[in-house]
């Protein structure tokens, strides 16, 4: 097994979270319960801002994309991970598993910086009401989702290609549920510090530069909403932000949890069951905080109903 085409195994097996039968078809209809309410409100979410031109705003340009966004995380990971709980067949292919792996990447590392983007933008029409529309221009908001793409894009392709170069002769069993970066690297027969401190180094930096962004978007709005007098305006103002805050401190919470720590650190249950967090939980979760609580939302949803049934009732006329 001295050859690079001898030791890169042909498929990988994904031993998934559980060897109980029970517990998997629990997991199972679970698991297919999230992916299902997840492709239904986030689908929901970009059809409801494309048809409601009220909707067209810089807040809701993010919020589409991030649905977006969504949409497809979930979809790299879910069906899979359904596959393996219903039919107990575990086995991808190296080529399967290393495009699951630059696809999660990909995602991931744009949320990242889709987060911060949408935090800017709270400040912007918080702090600075009046040039709102002059500072969150078409052309600023395009270039931030453009820019958070081409930085996933890089970081996934780097990334990939120099694990594509490793040998793997230890085993081809990856004790998880999806091809994430730290169980694939453990059974590398090739030194992987390297990789690791690129990845940790990536991971860094898309951590400081999106916290940073967020942490002084949200202390100046803090400082705003603490100069108002009145506690309704106080509320108000606050209500705002509160949901895209939360998705935001699930969200960093778990990815930080599980990758900005060495290798020797993994633990196998608690980095699985964070996995399922910001994989599973988080794509569902996101819509239904953006907008259960979020009146322009309703409204546009009862706008779309009205302009439907007004339609049938012109055909029927």
């Amino acid at each position: 097994m001295g050859s690079k085409n001898n030791t890169n195994v042909p498929d990988f097996i994904l031993m998934g979270l559980t060897d109980s039968e029970v517990i998997q078809q629990v997991l199972f209809m679970l698991f297919l319960l999230i992916y299902l309410i997840t492709l239904l409100g986030n689908a929901g979410m970009v059809l409801i801002i494309h048809l409601d031109l009220q909707l067209h705003t810089p807040m809701y340009y993010f919020l589409s994309h991030l649905s977006f966004l969504d949409l497809n995380y979930s979809t790299v990971i879910i069906p899979k991970t359904l596959e393996i709980l219903q039919t107990s067949n575990k086995c991808i292919s190296f080529m399967g598993c290393f495009t699951q792996m630059s696809f999660f990447i990909f995602l991931a590392v744009t949320e990242f910086f889709f987060l911060s983007s949408m935090a800017f933008d709270r400040y912007v029409a918080i702090c600075n009401p009046l040039s709102y529309q002059v500072v969150m221009s078409t052309r600023l908001c395009r270039a931030l989702i453009t820019g958070s793409y081409a930085i996933g894009f890089t970081e996934s392709l780097v990334i990939v290609v120099y694990m594509n170069n490793l040998n793997f002769c230890k085993s081809n069993v990856i004790y998880h549920f999806f091809c994430d970066m730290i169980p694939i690297l453990s059974l590398s027969c090739n030194a992987t510090h390297d990789i690791e401190i690129m990845i940790l180094i990536f991971g860094s930096l898309n951590v400081m530069v999106s916290l940073i962004t967020i942490s002084v978007s949200y202390g100046s709005i803090l400082s705003t909403i603490l100069k108002i007098n009145s506690t309704s305006g106080k509320y108000k103002t606050f209500s705002t932000c509160a949901s895209h805050l939360l998705g935001v401190t699930i969200f960093y919470s778990t990815t930080i949890f599980t990758y900005l720590k060495p290798k020797q650190s993994y633990s196998l249950g608690k980095d699985q069951v964070a996995s399922v967090f910001y994989t599973m939980l988080i794509p569902m979760l996101n819509p239904l905080i953006y907008s259960l609580r979020n009146k322009e939302v309703k409204n546009a949803l009862f706008r779309i109903r009205q302009k439907r049934e007004g339609s049938k009732q012109l055909k029927c006329q």
